[in-house]
């Protein structure tokens, strides 16, 4: 009788562990919501500047941010073409413009804008294609500060807003 029990409480024992083993529940902080067993590749083109105004390092940072949120954030491995995801585009607008003028007719605000133009192609679901724009901007005292001066630190924040939003729009489905 008490060798029945053991069995039983063995069994259950068992039992326990392996319904514990296989309920397990997995979030994702980055947000990106992947089906892995069907995407694994994803291929990013250089996105060249196409805009009136042209700054040479903007598509330095832009391309090299785009690439390492998603070779950070996702387990896509990054390829030369032919990607489960295709994601190219150009930088299509970068544009100062005089948001507030002070009595002596200078302008004392201006605003640096930044508009991305981008054509998103899924292979393995192309109901999720799309192009679209993506655009941000930055205001900054002009009368205190040249463009060159605040540049460089206004383009770094513009390129993260935008790369997030490309991000959230592709792999995150926000």
């Amino acid at each position: 009788m008490v060798w029945i029990k053991n069995i039983y409480r063995s069994l259950a024992l068992i039992v326990l562990l392996v319904l514990v083993n296989s309920c397990s529940i997995s979030y994702k902080f980055n947000g990106a919501s992947i089906n892995y067993d069907k995407v694994k590749t994803i291929t990013i083109e250089t996105f060249p500047i196409r805009s009136a105004y042209v700054y040479p390092p903007l598509a330095t940072v832009f391309n090299d941010d785009l690439q390492t949120i998603y070779m950070t954030q996702t387990r896509l491995q990054l390829v030369p073409r032919n990607g489960d995801l295709n994601i190219s585009g150009e930088i299509v607008g970068y544009e100062v413009l005089n948001q507030a003028v002070k009595a002596d007719g200078y302008a004392s605000e201006a605003q640096l804008k930044l508009t991305v133009n981008v054509r998103f192609v899924n292979n393995t679901n192309h109901a999720e294609d799309f192009e679209r724009q993506f655009s941000t901007f930055r205001n900054y005292d002009s009368s205190k500060y040249q463009l060159p001066a605040v540049q460089d630190d206004l383009i770094s924040e513009m390129v993260d807003e935008i790369v997030d939003q490309i991000f959230n729009a592709t792999v995150a489905n926000w």
